[in-house]
């Protein structure tokens, strides 16, 4: 049985890497889980999940709170503003297929972006919502 937030992410790291419009902002497929030591400026990390059960029948229909965060230092909040609206392209509602579960929806929940304490990174850190259930 495959863990329906470990498929998720799994499915979200693939979807990221395929879209043309976020490797081109990004200069390449840098997404990770963790970045490398050294890693080449813009990039995106899967951050933060937050699983909460939301059936409502004993079912194992489950939501999902989900942070990615995309850093940046060349270009201002535009670089930043920039991959945070490529990451809402990519995600909003797409069709993804976590091994093992439905996703019956995939939603933007919130973006913030701001300037680090170092005075040159900007982080874009973007929000989305996620439901699924799994395949019978």
């Amino acid at each position: 049985m495959t863990f329906a937030n470990v498929a998720l992410r799994a499915a979200i790291h693939d979807a990221l890497c395929a879209d043309g419009g976020l490797t081109a902002a990004l200069g390449g497929q840098r997404i990770y889980d963790a970045p490398p030591r050294g890693a080449s400026f813009p990039y995106v990390t899967l951050g933060e999940a937050r699983l909460v059960d939301a059936s409502s029948d004993g079912g194992e229909t489950q939501e999902h709170l989900l942070t990615l965060h995309a850093w940046s230092r060349q270009g201002g909040h535009k670089e930043a503003h920039g991959i945070a609206g490529a990451l809402l392209q990519a995600l909003d509602d797409a069709p993804l297929a976590p091994d093992g579960h439905r996703l019956v929806n995939l939603r933007f929940s919130v973006a913030d972006i701001r300037r680090e304490s170092d005075g040159r990174t900007y982080h874009a850190v973007v929000r989305f919502r996620a439901v699924t259930e799994p395949v019978t």
